[in-house]
């Protein structure tokens, strides 16, 4: 077996709504085509089931996370985030995943990346991919983090210890802009198809925020009722793709599901009202500003990315955005905006820079969850590396 396999260690740890593999950047290949190979080997991809690798056959289970010390002063670690296809052999290195990075904090403490610190340990996160810091601050016992605690966020059942995220200067990700196109409303002509008002807004990673009511939709609707509406997917996946080529990100808007299927991410949102979640829980519109849901890699996410609430609370105090018109007075004059995402509410903390008008969101803090749920080491076939 030896001669024909090689093991490396890894962890699996669910960070927030989404689970990743973990692993330290000098056990796996360099940034480049035979990095890329080995992890899709290790994920069991391209294939809807994984079924021969580690994954779960899901967008939120097919993530990979790579960590290493950070040469940055201001930082403890680098942090790479892979969004892995289960469809096609693609790796997605351009956003960030915001669950992902809630677990990179708890990762680094128990690795021994940072001294820890009792009753918290705060963690300076560097995403290589954003070119971003983010600051994590983490329960820790023992010598080690806590995964254990009385604090719920609504995807993930049961309860754990919180973990405050908070995401410095967020604005121009991927595009180097807070607003991508320059506007903070824009038109998308699909022809036949209709027109689509669409706001782009880049903070954590670039989101095309839709109007569900311009879908034929309520905004209520769960994941599985949109994935069941295959026009109205290849309508958000066409308007996805358009904005994807108006921002840069894709040279042809064609080839966005092939080169970039990850980012811009999109959704659509909604006037706050009340509606059941998967477990049939009704979600009051009195406990929400708005309602809201986003898709990844051309599927509904089943709860609410990180990142996603972090742009969504930028664009809920851009004058002019689809998110911001449709809420209340009271809730446009809040720090704090409640997004009724699939399964229930996620509280996004908003601090503004409003001397400093390029900037304008200074940052941004969500509460979450993580916990490692094995460590060990992935089989990987020698021929993987040839």
């Amino acid at each position: 077996m030896d001669r024909e396999w090689m093991r490396v260690p890894c962890a699996i740890v669910r960070g927030g709504t989404s689970k990743g593999i973990f692993f330290k950047e000098h056990e796996i290949p360099a940034a480049g085509p035979l990095r890329d190979k080995f992890i899709l080997r290790v994920f069991g991809s391209p294939d809807q089931r994984q079924i021969d690798g580690l994954a779960g056959a899901n967008s939120l289970t097919s993530k990979v996370a790579i960590i290493g010390p950070s040469s940055r002063e201001d930082a403890d670690v680098d942090y790479t985030f892979g969004q892995v296809s289960f469809a096609a052999p693609v790796i997605d290195w351009l956003g960030n995943c915001g669950n992902i990075s809630s677990a990179v904090g708890l990762y680094a403490v128990d690795e021994g990346f940072v001294k820890p610190v009792e009753p918290f340990t705060n963690v300076r996160i560097y995403n290589t991919n954003t070119d971003k810091m983010i600051y994590a601050t983490v329960p820790v016992k023992d010598g080690k983090g806590q995964s254990e605690g009385d604090y719920e966020i609504q995807g993930v059942p049961g309860t754990g210890a919180r973990i405050l995220l908070e995401f410095d200067d967020p604005a121009g990700s991927v595009t180097k802009k807070l607003l991508p196109t320059g506007n903070a409303k824009d038109i998308i002509d699909l022809g036949e198809k209709g027109k689509f008002t669409v706001s782009v807004v880049d903070a954590a990673n670039p989101v095309v925020f839709m109007k569900a009511e311009e879908l034929g939709l309520k905004g209520t609707e769960l994941p599985t009722e949109v994935e069941n509406m295959p026009e109205v997917l290849r309508t958000i996946e066409e308007v996805r793709s358009v904005v994807a080529e108006m921002v840069g990100i894709v040279d042809d808007a064609k080839l966005a599901t092939k080169l970039s299927p990850a980012i811009p991410k999109i959704g659509f949102v909604s006037k706050a009202r009340d509606y059941k979640n998967p477990d049939g829980k009704i979600i009051s519109g009195k406990d929400i500003d708005l309602v809201s849901r986003l898709a990844s890699m051309q599927k509904m996410h089943r709860a609410y990315m990180v990142t996603g609430g972090v742009c969504t609370g930028a664009a809920a105090n851009i004058e002019g955005t689809v998110v911001r018109e449709l809420l209340d007075e009271e809730a446009k004059k809040s720090d704090t905006l409640r997004i009724g995402h699939p399964y229930g509410v996620m509280d996004v903390k908003v601090t503004l820079d409003t001397e400093n008008p390029d900037k304008y969101i200074k940052r941004v803090g969500v509460g979450r969850t993580a916990r490692r749920i094995m460590e060990g080491y992935a089989y990987v076939p020698k021929t993987v590396l040839k």
